[in-house]
């Protein structure tokens, strides 16, 4: 099967390409199912291929010697990875893989780069998502440092909701507490409280938003700048 036109793929950073950079793209586009910790790219590998989502949650993870992990950003449809090939890095020092399943495209790294060298306005689109993503990542360190852990785990959930299809999201509390860098426990009981607060509601492997504008409201100023940089960058989010 054949890629489909531009405006029927669900990717953003696609979408936004120009008519000529697309078709210079597409015939090197290979559409694949993204399983549940499919991974992307891992520490110090040569990246063979960038890819884009279609639908599902990518999960940018930093980790060093002993185990010890932490998420230090997601990306969903309106993104790609990894974002070193933009920088001309062979290699991230960073684990990306698919924490919600879905689909999407790849295209070699190779192929992605001769594109990138042959046009100014691809090289400008993709590094301007590589600000984005630096964006996010400096508040998400910021949120680490000076937010409690239910503000925290509020600005996660609605980073999850803006790149989920509706409002249940596919989640343990176990890849929540790895990915927040605490106890099982700890996800546990700040579940209950924006449970009780109604922002929430957790079942085994779920949970559903129930009130987006008063989880936005109790997240503080670390949720919203990086979304704002993309749409002042790219577009709609």
């Amino acid at each position: 099967m054949g890629i489909p036109s531009q405006t029927a793929i669900r990717n953003l950073i696609i979408r936004a390409l120009s008519p000529n950079d697309f078709a210079s793209l597409s015939p090197h586009l290979e559409e694949l199912d993204l399983p549940r910790l499919y991974q992307m790219s891992a520490p110090g590998m040569v990246t063979d291929y960038c890819y884009f989502l279609e639908c599902g949650l990518g999960s940018v993870v930093a980790e060093v010697k002993g185990g010890r992990k932490a998420e230090i950003g997601i990306f969903g449809n309106e993104g790609m990875s990894p974002t070193s090939m933009i920088m001309e890095a062979p290699t991230t020092p960073y684990s990306t893989f698919m924490q919600i399943s879905g689909r999407g495209y790849r295209v070699r790294s190779i192929r992605l780069s001769h594109a990138v060298e042959g046009s100014f306005r691809l090289r400008s689109l993709l590094l301007r998502f590589a600000q984005v993503m630096s964006v996010q990542g400096s508040y998400t360190a910021l949120s680490n440092a000076t937010d409690k852990i239910e503000q925290r785990l509020a600005r996660w959930l609605l980073m999850c909701h803006d790149r989920s299809d509706g409002d249940k999201i596919a989640l343990t509390h176990e890849f929540l507490s790895a990915m927040l860098a605490v106890r099982r426990q700890s996800i546990t009981t700040t579940l209950h409280v924006l449970e009780g607060l109604h922002f929430i509601e957790a079942k085994r492997n779920e949970i559903t938003i129930h009130n987006r504008r008063g989880l936005e409201g109790f997240a503080g100023g670390a949720y919203g700048p990086a979304e704002d940089e993309y749409r002042k960058l790219i577009g709609p989010f």
